[in-house]
């Protein structure tokens, strides 16, 4: 039965994308649903060749909390600027790619209804940072939450569409109502870091008392300052987390 319900499910999502054609998560040019490939014809990929030469992947050396690019002077240095000056309330953080090469793929992935470029975020993330991660032990993956009401009119929560992703790829457990936001925060581009910090003072809450996983794993889509995920990472060590990391799909870079 269950074999039956798969085949139904892969008729189902070749169908769609028939109809429906996956785009370029560079360049938004639509891609083949299959290929030729050694006389068999096969799903066709995730990314245009000519486009992938395109992505910066973030590279060593790295801030070894943030995660964040080190170059310059700075590249000999064991944290970024921002970390040296501040304390985070996670263990670490890792991103894939250099904000300024996926700038546009991010756009349309969180507001022109990509969902589909989540299926190469999450390849991509298992193939350069899928060893460092299962590494850590990690019992739950979860998604930095949105507002309800913005949830609704965008129709999905991008940190959650790539963190199921992730989930599936590596195969750790996700929760996504673990933490909820309780209420919307003021847009965080326009703020210094303490505007920040005090934009989201109570913006969050965890759904249990006493959380019984020890090894988290926080999604979000772009790593900045680190305030959202620093006060996510607060409120799980409260409720009983050992060790809480993060996972971006873009982080900045030191200048």
């Amino acid at each position: 039965m269950q074999t039956v319900t798969k085949e139904i499910k892969d008729v189902f999502f070749v169908v769609k994308e028939i109809v429906y054609p996956r785009r370029c998560p560079v360049c938004d040019g639509i891609l083949n649903t299959f290929e030729l490939k050694d006389r068999r014809i096969k799903r066709g990929r995730l990314i245009h060749d000519d486009c992938i030469k395109k992505i910066k992947y973030v590279k060593a050396p790295t801030c070894i909390k943030c995660g964040k690019g080190l170059k310059g002077e700075d590249a000999d240095k064991e944290f970024c600027d921002d970390c040296a000056k501040m304390k985070h309330s996670y263990d670490r953080g890792f991103s894939l790619f250099q904000y300024r090469s996926v700038s546009g793929s991010i756009y349309r992935f969180k507001y022109m209804g990509r969902q589909e470029y989540a299926d190469f975020y999450a390849r991509a993330t298992k193939k350069v940072l899928g060893k460092k991660l299962s590494a850590l032990d990690i019992d739950l993956i979860v998604p930095v939450p949105m507002y309800r009401r913005k949830a609704a009119e965008r129709g999905y929560n991008q940190a959650e569409v790539y963190a199921r992703k992730v989930s599936e790829m590596l195969d750790i457990p996700m929760c996504a109502d673990l933490v909820q936001r309780s209420r919307n925060t003021l847009p965080m581009k326009n703020l210094d870091v303490r505007g920040r910090r005090n934009n989201l003072k109570k913006a969050f809450n965890i759904q249990r008392n006493d959380v019984k996983f020890k090894c988290i794993l926080i999604i979000d889509d772009i790593y900045t300052t680190g305030s959202t995920i620093d006060e996510i990472a607060r409120l799980l060590r409260l409720a009983g987390a050992k060790k809480v990391y993060f996972l971006t799909l873009a982080i900045g870079q030191t200048t």
